[in-house]
Parts: C-alpha cells; structure tokens; sequence
C-alpha cells in the first residue's frame, strides 16, 4: 500500500543550526533507521533530541506526532506495527513519561509487536543537576520498572555506546519473535556538542537475522504426522499479515483436509468462511471448537496463542501435538502471559509461517491463490429498522451500512460475538491489544490508519465506552494530523465485563443479583461521546439507539472518513455480552 505524509502541518522555519550537537547524530540516526514517525508527549529529558527532530532534521523522516498522554504514543505505534509489522518510535520524558507509558508498553509486549521506545534520564552526574526537577526526573535505573516486559534496554554513558544501542534496540525489535525494546538517553549526552558529526554506521549492515530454518528431521515427521493423520486440525495463531503466507495456508490446509480454528484475541489468520474452518473465533473456545479439538489426531499450532488452556477447555484431547513457535524465547519468570505449559509431540522453534512454508514443501503444496480485498462481509443479516441496540444488532447494523466497503476492523470490544463477521484477508481483522489493558482502543486505532492511510482500506473499529473514555483525548491527535477513520463506540454505559463476575460473585453467596451495577454504570449523567469527540476535533455523531438509526449515521460517517476525517458514532446499546464470553468470564475451572 502507498503512504502519505499526515496533514502538511508542523512544518518549521529553516535552520542553519549552531554546530553539531549529540542530539543532531541521535536524529540522524533515526531517520538511517527508517524510522518514518516519533510518537511523543514533550518532556524537558529530551528536549535536545526534540529541538533536532524539528531543527536539525525538518521535522521530516521521520515526523513527530504529538499526543496528549504517553500511553497513546506507544498506542499508536501498536497500531501501526499490527498493520506494517515494522516499528514506530516513542520518546518518553523521564521517569514520568515512562510510569504513564507502561500499561501500553506491556500492551505491545504480550501482542508480540515491535516499537522503537526511547526514553531520557536527568544528568546522571548529580554536579549537572538542576535543584528540584532534575532530581526528581533522574533515577538510578530507569529501565527497571519495564525491564520484564521489553526485549531489551540499555543507558548508553557515551555517544559511540548510544549510536550501537540504537542499532541493537532496532536489530532486536524487528527478529522473531518482535516486541518493544528501550534506550535511554542521558540529557548531557544530547546536549553534549561536537566539533563535528560521525561518520554513520552502514544501516544495512544491521539487519534482523534471516529466519531461522527448522530443522529437516522436524519437518520431516511433522508432514508424516499430518499426511497419516485422518482428523488433523490447524490452530492458526499469530502468524504474519502476508498475503502470500495466508495463501500458502490456505492451500495447506485444503491440502490436509484439516480443520481450522482461530482466535479473535489476535487478528484474521485464515478465511472464517472457509468450508474447513470450525467454531467461532472468540476469547475462549466453544463447544463446536471443543468437539474438533477432541475428535482431532494431529494438532498443528502455528503460535497458538494459549496451547495449554484451549486444550484444557475442550477436555480429553487425544490428538498429538506439534507447535511451530519460538515465543517460548521470550518467557521469563515475572509475567504469565505465556499461558500454561503445553504438552508437545513435536515442537518446531521457528516462527509458524517458515514452519508452515517448510510443512507444505515436504508435502507437495503448490503456493495458493492470493486472497483479494473485497468489501466487508457480515454473517448477521440487517435487523428490523427500528430494532433497540445490542451486541448483535449492532453487527448486523454496522455490515448493512458498510455494504460494499472495503474495511480494516481495527478492533472489536469485549462482549463482540465471533460469529457476526467474516475476515477473508490478513487486514480484513487486527485482533485486540495483547494485554487486556482498557484504554489502548483509540491509540491502536490511531497508528493503524495511519498506516493505512491512502491505501484501499477504510479503517473501523468498534470501541466500548469504558476504553474509548480512558483514552478519548488521543483522538485529538488524529484530528491534527488529518488522520481518517470510522469509530463506532458500542455504549452500554457500563464497565460490563465486571457486572458480569459481581453477578457470578453474588450468585455464589446467595446475595441479590440486582446489585451488580452498583459502581459499574457509567451513568446519571450519561456522558455524550459524540460530544467528546467533537471537542478533540473529530466529527461527532449520535447518540443512535437503533438499527436503522446506525444504518444511516455509519453511511454519513464513511462519506466524512472518505472526505479526510476522524469520525466517532456514540451507539447506544442494551448491556450484555454473547453467551460464549460470558461462560469463559465466568468459568471457574
């Protein structure tokens, strides 16, 4: 897809500059990088590198993109990177910027994305030090508080150790398995100046390693598994957004006869109109999945987001097992995001697409059709007109307005029924943040149109209430850079997910039910998204109520999104969740 520049706003008056600072070469570096956005809120730490990127550089390769709150900058950079694969930078200020980043920053890490983040410390010489705030922004380790969930970090003490820390924090960021890294400027190091600049590194000599190869003897009794096995069954997991590698799937799969599930939680990874796919993608498996997964002999995971957990939900599984991952690299024993540990037959340490390619070689599979971008196809018909907003409603209503659209379903709230939509394309789905963390919605939203921007997409996500509240300022950040898309905020006035374990926590002590909205509702007064959305800059629209009501306000969206900008619809819809994630939420086994 073609990328355009956001709006030419920010543009700076030139420069004839004063020297070479260490700032000047960090720039210099990011643009080497090809780093093509710096997601920041600003911050004295790095207000050298900061005054480069507009003087020294032009604010051009790569552009600042100003948000309201560091959370949204690293957001936006998830988004970005689920759609491209490649990283964004994000400069935190301090020790501060860094506390309000890390939901998101652990947001990026359990969802397996790269993002270049770079931070800023007060002099680490305490002799340099202003009295008050340099101190309270100069910290012993700054990268401990996220040292358990980033890949990598480094303070570098000098500019030659900085220029190789950005090297390896890019290196590492983009190799399988990807996920965020960290460096850490030093203020004096920037604002340090030379006599004259380095010479830079050659960029393309520090390039992610060539993936790694399983092994002929792996792959070799993974095809003799699945060619003998009579009922084999693919996990589709995290697996690349290529659509070459998704064509190759597919053909495998048709090839095996195998059977297919997949999970919402982490993006479109195989057509879920497919005659071979099962089950409904969703947060936890249902009983259509379950009865595949029992009746199955050889079990195929390419990167299964949770081997272990699904298979204990569907029972007495039966079926060898053989994974294609290398996210056991990257386990450590501060978080549990890598889920329970799997019992494998065959377990190929390489990323599930090079597996899969290899697979299908050994058996003869030819490459496969590549899949088209086609409008938006849902599986819920149009409800009557004047039907009142649910969960369900709401799909159905938002696929009759998107007819004949080609969009990129950015995200989709909790309570979302897999069922209700079909992805027939890698982007056609993005899955959800990676870390269950509320409030990263309209940041991811963000990045990913911005990535999308001037391509054949129309980007939409469908965003509860509680998240697009927690974040809803980042929206302005779209609004200046004429960044478009079409969100629909589905507005139960709830934090629903939690009405929904109060009701099995009161259920279980025989106390009254009727109590569990008691510090949920997000009402009395009810807040006017549409509202808040206009005053970030967005077109607002709402609130709607019914079927036809969203029919309508999702068409005059699509014709302001085509028209360059940011639209918000406040649908309001009955509290409740599909009858599948209620079960999981509240499933005590």
């Amino acid at each position: 897809m073609t990328e355009e520049r956001p709006s030419q706003i920010e543009r700076p008056v030139g420069s004839a500059g004063n020297g070479v600072w260490g700032s000047d070469i960090f720039a210099d570096m990011l643009r080497g990088l090809g780093v093509k956005y710096v997601a920041l809120n600003p911050g004295s730490s790095f207000r050298g590198l900061h005054d480069s990127l507009v003087n020294h550089l032009g604010n051009e390769d790569p552009q600042m993109l100003l948000c309201l709150h560091e959370e949204h900058a690293v957001a936006i950079a998830h988004g970005y990177a689920k759609v491209t694969g490649e990283p964004l930078a994000v400069i935190l200020h301090s020790n501060v910027g860094l506390m309000h980043g890390t939901m998101a920053i652990f947001n990026a890490w359990c969802d397996r994305v790269p993002v270049l983040i770079y931070g800023a410390t007060g002099p680490v010489d305490a002799a340099l030090r202003r009295p008050w705030i340099d101190w309270l922004h100069t910290c012993r380790d700054q990268a401990s508080m996220i040292r358990n969930y980033v890949k990598w970090d480094d303070q570098p003490g000098s500019m030659e150790a900085a220029l190789e820390s950005m090297l390896r924090a890019d290196v590492i960021a983009r190799s399988e398995p990807k996920g965020p890294t960290y460096v850490n400027f030093d203020v004096s190091i920037q604002e340090k100046q030379h006599e004259k600049a380095p010479t830079l590194p050659n960029f393309a000599r520090y390039q992610p390693p060539l993936p790694a190869a399983p092994s002929a003897e792996g792959v070799a009794r993974a095809a003799d598994l699945l060619k003998n096995a009579k009922a084999p069954v693919v996990l589709a997991g995290r697996v690349s957004r290529d659509p070459a590698d998704w064509a190759r799937r597919v053909a495998l799969v048709e090839a095996l006869g195998a059977k297919v599930l997949t999970d919402i939680r982490i993006g479109a990874s195989f057509p879920t109109d497919h005659v071979q796919h099962r089950g409904k993608p969703a947060f936890f498996i249902d009983d259509a999945a379950g009865e595949v997964l029992r009746e199955a002999d050889v079990i195929l995971s390419l990167d299964w987001l949770d081997v272990a957990g699904t298979i204990k939900l569907a029972g007495e599984v039966k079926a060898k097992v053989i994974q294609a991952s290398l996210d056991y690299q990257l386990h450590n024993g501060w978080g549990m995001e890598h889920q329970g540990l799997p019992a494998l037959d065959l377990h190929l340490a390489c990323s599930p697409d090079v597996a899969m390619h290899a697979i299908a070689d050994a058996l003869g599979v030819g490459a496969g059709d590549l899949p088209e971008t086609l409008p938006v196809k849902p599986a819920l018909g149009m409800p009557e007109a004047d039907a009142a907003l649910d969960i369900m409603t709401l799909a159905g209503a938002l696929g009759e307005g998107l007819d004949g659209v080609c969009a990129s379903i950015v995200r989709l709230p909790l309570g979302w029924a897999g069922e209700a939509w079909h992805f027939r394309h890698p982007l056609d789905f993005l899955g959800s943040d990676g870390g269950a963390g509320i409030g990263s919605g309209p940041g991811m939203l963000i990045g990913a149109a911005l990535a999308l921007k001037d391509s054949d997409r129309l980007p939409v996500a469908v965003l509860g209430d509680g998240d697009f509240m927690m974040a809803a300022s980042a929206f302005w950040t779209a609004a200046h850079y004429g960044t478009p898309f079409l969100a629909i905020v589905s507005n139960n006035r709830s934090f629903y997910n939690d009405e929904v374990h109060q009701e099995r926590v009161a259920v279980a002590r025989g106390r009254p039910v009727e109590n569990k909205w008691i510090g949920q509702r997000i009402g009395d007064p009810d807040i006017d998204i549409a509202g808040v959305a206009r005053a970030q800059g967005c077109e607002g629209i709402g609130p709607v109520f019914t079927a036809g009501e969203l029919v309508e306000a999702v068409r005059e969206g699509i014709e302001l999104v085509r028209a360059g900008k940011s639209v918000v619809i406040d649908a309001r819809v009955q509290p409740g969740y599909n009858p599948n994630m209620v079960a999981g939420l509240t499933r005590s086994d």
